[in-house]
């Protein structure tokens, strides 16, 4: 199996294992996942983040079930349709403010475990 895809310092600590008899998924979890771990982290959160506010597949594949698939995107949704702008606006700003605590914790984990 060739190295070519991993990264300069990732593939040199990856070949530091198999000498001392570690096997190769001992290597990934011992040194390749805790090197790779904030970026992982970072994919996660910002995946989790997006699919909160997904509405279009929600709407089309799930429907708008009250009760079922109700999602705040929808509830924006059907707030609007209804008129009901004060309603929706609370609806946002939660949406709005949960999203900015989110990424403000991502970034504030990411200046901590990784030294600029």
């Amino acid at each position: 199996m060739g190295d070519a895809h991993i990264p300069g310092a990732v593939a040199h600590r990856w070949h530091r294992g198999a000498p001392n008899g570690a096997s190769a998924p001992r290597t990934f979890l011992t040194v390749v996942l805790p090197l790779s771990w904030p970026a992982v982290f970072a994919g996660l959160v910002l995946a989790f983040a997006h699919t909160v506010g997904e509405f279009g597949v929600v709407l089309m594949v799930g429907g708008s079930i009250p009760g079922v698939t109700r999602t705040i995107a929808l509830a924006i949704y059907d707030d609007v349709q209804a008129l009901n702008y004060a309603a929706a606006n609370e609806a946002s700003a939660v949406l709005l403010l949960f999203a900015v605590t989110v990424l403000a914790l991502t970034y504030a984990l990411q200046r901590r475990t990784l030294p600029l």
